[in-house]
């Protein structure tokens, strides 16, 4: 009996050169499915038409996704319809921000919110952000100047939210945040444009900026398909676990005229 030489990770697959790099505010957009594909995972509806922008609802239908790169200036929108615990809200950001960036947030909108009160400026602080404080406004800056988040108030006295990081030459992108945003989105936004931790992107894909670093590294297309599966597993699984424990628990209901088997006063 021969034995078969193993051959690799797949018939021709040969390895392509990436790119880690940091910061990962200034590494582009990225992939799409990053977000997109983790989404459908959790059960969005995907309601983008043939060659057209992406559009995602979410299973409950209060919350769309879109990106749009046929518009000036294009990029994400994130908007959710009033409901009975939460006034109207929508996040924009900028077609440039990394979709890592861009999942913190979105990835958020697919779990329970936390008990915890949120802290937005907590993960900024935990990697050496520099602050500013003002009389209508607090900015907190990344220690190499490239990216910021804000918080003033405008005109009319409402909190806005506004973020972004640009390079050298001016190029970049801002995230911006109308007043009635859930405060725990917003902290997940900044715990992911705070996150030390690099991005990958493919040979071409890297901006020209001197304000990034580098590392080039080989990899195998499966090994991006098997990464990529990972975290779409992931989010199957969490959802069919939420899912699965909200259908055991049992139902209660106030019986209707609950008052009417009580025995009436006699006058």
């Amino acid at each position: 009996m021969k034995r078969k030489q193993w051959q690799g990770w797949g018939p021709g697959e040969q390895a392509e050169q990436h790119y880690l790099v940091q910061p990962r505010a200034l590494a582009g957009g990225g992939d799409l499915r990053h977000v997109s594909e983790f989404l459908r995972a959790c059960g969005w509806q995907d309601k983008s038409k043939r060659n057209g922008p992406l559009v995602l609802d979410s299973p409950d239908r209060t919350i769309r996704i879109g990106y749009n790169p046929y518009m000036l200036p294009g990029g994400w929108t994130i908007h959710s319809k009033a409901t009975a615990h939460q006034d109207e809200w929508t996040v924009s950001l900028g077609r440039q921000t990394p979709v890592e960036i861009v999942a913190g947030l979105t990835d958020a909108l697919t779990r329970p919110r936390s008990a915890h009160a949120p802290n937005v400026w907590a993960p900024l602080q935990e990697q050496h952000w520099k602050t500013d404080r003002g009389d209508e406004h607090f900015i907190a800056t990344s220690p190499d100047g490239a990216a910021w988040m804000q918080f003033h108030h405008d005109r009319s006295g409402q909190a806005i939210w506004w973020s972004g990081a640009q390079d050298e030459q001016g190029n970049g992108w801002t995230a911006s945040f109308t007043a009635s945003t859930p405060m725990h989105l917003v902290q997940a936004f900044s715990e992911a444009l705070a996150s030390p931790d690099p991005v990958m992107r493919p040979r071409g894909r890297v901006p020209h900026s001197t304000r990034i670093r580098t590392t080039s590294v080989s990899v195998l297309p499966s090994q991006l398909s098997a990464w990529q599966q990972a975290r779409v597993h992931a989010g199957r699984a969490a959802t069919w676990a939420r899912n699965s424990w909200a259908a055991s628990q049992p139902r209660t209901t106030t019986r209707p005229h609950a008052s009417a088997g009580r025995p009436r006063a006699r006058r």
